[in-house]
């Protein structure tokens, strides 16, 4: 612990001198001062933490040199000693917020070491107090800093909390450019400091140490004549240093506003490590933000690669089936244009070449819908005739394959409302999921019964299956048993359910 500076101010020098030697003697710094206009000048440029003062002095008392005291270092203990104790006295000391009083002539020197010791702790006590008191409404700061995660409305909470929690009229952010080291004013409140003030911000930046300047106090007189020329009565400059931030907030009164303590000094530091964590919060926030952003891009082009996938492997039957209408047209417009033919023929060829037409319109209708992104807007769906179709639509390439498929319901299968494309997806992905567990042929078995609330439909083959230590992965995305498989038809699917039962 550094050892406290005691100032003696007494116009008996032989008092000043006895005061020097006990206080000396017990370990305390001192420095002694008989005049006491020059002991103001001393007040202004050095720090002390204990003024011991006599009261009766000429030209200027003991209580006109508090006065000034705690103008100049509000943060310093304040003895008084005096041969002619008074209530009065005493009163007026209690008033003036001095920390103790000690009669003359001292009976033995422990008497002055002992009320030193105590206004010391006393001083202490009550900056403690007034510390404890201002960190209170910090918690509430802290919420409400870490809950914004936007940086531009969290910079101006943090200017605000500097403004309303240091009393002061003038604030500002500051933070370094990453490619040429100099600072840059992010927001600001108040009067904004001249270019020349970033010399100052850069140095405090260097240093990585809080600086605190009150333009009539004790300190580096450049730095008080400069806060002056720019019309202020005292600022604070407080450091950020993040690896991925360096930042400088600052904090200024006006002339007219009292100077700032430690306390503030201390306060104004807690803020800044709040405000820094914040900073760092909001920028995590918003790469994780970025991320899940492109995740999830990247996962809507992989699932309409998946989808572009199926239909390529869908093509074999998709052509059978938009072959055999065509071929139905053509035949039935050949007949038609036969100049032997009754009039009432001739229209019985046209209408079936028109019911071709809309089957097979019909079907490249489906298969653009599967193609495009899916919509999300729901509708009634009969699932017997979708599943009907969609075998239909597969017949070549599961006879091809050998599978057999049989489709087994139990009950009155209601309609349900869905997204039509969706659903087709799913039971496509889940009959070419079967077809390719057997290879060498087998059995798909479908069932579908009501249950309470909807519908319930089983696919169940007799492929080898999924080992039993990965059957826990398959709804993961990207995770795939198959050569060449992208891992995300059933992670399609788990969505879609996950859909439909918020809309149901």
């Amino acid at each position: 612990m550094e050892t406290p500076f005691v100032f003696v101010v007494d116009d008996e020098p032989g008092i000043a001198l006895l005061c020097k030697r006990l206080l000396t003697r017990a370990g305390y710094k001192v420095e002694t001062e008989t005049a006491p206009r020059k002991a103001i000048e001393y007040l202004k440029e050095n720090k002390i933490d204990l003024m011991l003062v006599d009261i009766r002095m000429p030209e200027v008392d003991g209580f006109e040199v508090i006065q000034h005291a705690q103008r100049l270092q509000p943060d310093a203990a304040m003895l008084i000693m005096t041969g002619h104790g008074t209530v009065e006295t005493a009163i007026r000391a209690l008033r003036q917020g001095v920390d103790g009083l000690i009669l003359k002539p001292f009976g033995q020197g422990s008497e002055l070491i002992d009320a030193v010791k105590l206004a010391l702790a006393d001083s202490q006590q009550k900056r403690d107090a007034a510390r404890t008191q201002a960190l209170r409404p910090l918690f509430s700061v802290t919420e409400s800093l870490l809950s914004e995660t936007r940086r531009e409305p969290l910079l101006d909470l943090i200017i605000s909390a500097i403004c309303g929690h240091l009393q002061c009229s003038h604030a500002a952010c500051y933070q370094q450019n990453a490619d040429n080291k100099n600072f840059t004013l992010l927001t600001s409140r108040g009067t904004q400091p001249p270019q020349t003030f970033f010399e100052l911000i850069s140095r405090v930046d260097a240093s990585a140490t809080p600086l605190l300047i009150n333009a009539k106090g004790p300190g580096d007189a450049a730095l008080k004549a400069h806060l002056a020329d720019l019309k202020l009565g005292a600022a604070i400059l407080v450091p950020i240093l993040r690896p991925n931030m360096r930042m400088v907030l600052y904090a200024a009164r006006d002339l007219n506003q009292p100077p700032f303590r430690e306390s503030d000094l201390e306060l104004f530091q807690i803020l800044a490590r709040q405000a820094a964590a914040a900073l760092e919060n909001a920028r995590l926030y918003a790469e994780q933000l970025d991320y899940v952003r492109k995740v999830e891009e990247s996962q809507k082009a992989l699932l309409q690669a998946e989808k572009m996938a199926a239909a390529g492997r869908l093509s074999a039957s998709i052509a059978h089936e938009v072959n055999n209408p065509l071929q139905a047209v053509q035949n039935c417009l050949h007949l038609a244009g036969r100049e032997d033919l009754p009039a009432e023929k001739r229209k019985e060829y046209f209408d079936l070449a028109r019911t071709e037409l809309e089957r097979l319109m019909l079907t490249v209708r489906r298969m653009l819908d599967f193609y495009r992104p899916s919509a999300t807007s729901l509708e009634k769906i009969d699932l017997t005739e979708m599943l009907r179709y969609i075998l239909n639509l597969m017949s070549k390439q599961l006879s091809e394959g050998n599978v057999k498929v049989s489709v087994d319901s139990s009950g009155k299968i209601p309609s349900i409302q869905a997204v039509g494309s969706q659903i087709q997806q799913v039971f496509i992905n889940l009959i070419l999921n079967a077809a390719d567990a057997m290879p060498d042929g087998g059995d798909l078995k479908i069932n579908t019964h009501p249950v309470k609330g909807g519908i319930e439909m089983i696919f169940q083959d007799n492929g080898k299956g999924i080992p039993k230590e990965k059957q826990h992965n398959i709804f993961e995305p990207f995770f795939s048993t198959k050569d060449g498989g992208t891992g995300l038809g059933l992670t399609s699917e788990l969505q879609y359910n996950h859909r439909t039962r918020r809309h149901a």
